[in-house]
């Protein structure tokens, strides 16, 4: 019973050994930047009580609850985009990726010019706990999409931005 339970506490501190601490943003910027955790804390942060996460067939999977976060939008807004005409932002799309290689998608104007900007988180607690404690670490939630788990990014640790070409 002792290995067992010795087994699980090292797999318990290997899990949040590998948890991401950091996020980096790159690609079509002026200049790539990186945000530790503790930087989140510098942002507005926003709560949300409680937010079901349903698969792709909109089939419930758990609820996380007491969240709080800070908006993805606050974040890419220090990223700067050298474009000659506000139009050419219409071209650009961020992609937020895992440490297991998960990514998804969000065009500049669903960020920047649309509801869904203005409720994507970065979350910093759930239950009241820092996510960075968590094996999920630092994570990524769209709570106005239907399906709420297609864009539930655990242990986001990059978002490159890029212009179609």
């Amino acid at each position: 019973m002792k290995k067992i339970a010795l087994i699980i506490l090292f797999f318990g501190l290997n899990a949040n050994a590998q948890v991401s601490k950091t996020i980096s943003v790159a690609g079509k910027i002026a200049k790539p930047f990186t945000i530790n955790f503790a930087d989140l804390k510098n942002y507005a942060s926003q709560s949300i009580d409680s937010l079901v996460i349903l698969n792709h067939k909109q089939e419930y999977k758990s609820t996380l609850k007491k969240l709080k976060g800070v908006l993805l939008k606050e974040v890419l807004s220090k990223a700067e985009f050298t474009v000659n005409s506000p139009k050419v932002l219409s071209e650009f799309y961020i992609v937020c990726v895992a440490d297991d290689g998960y990514k998804v998608v969000f065009s500049w104007n669903e960020i920047f010019n649309s509801p869904t900007g203005d409720k994507a988180l970065i979350l910093t607690e759930i239950n009241g706990n820092s996510t960075i404690t968590q094996k999920e670490g630092i994570i990524l939630v769209t709570p106005i999409d239907k399906a709420t788990g297609r864009r539930y990014v655990k242990n986001l640790s990059k978002i490159t931005i890029h212009q179609v070409q």
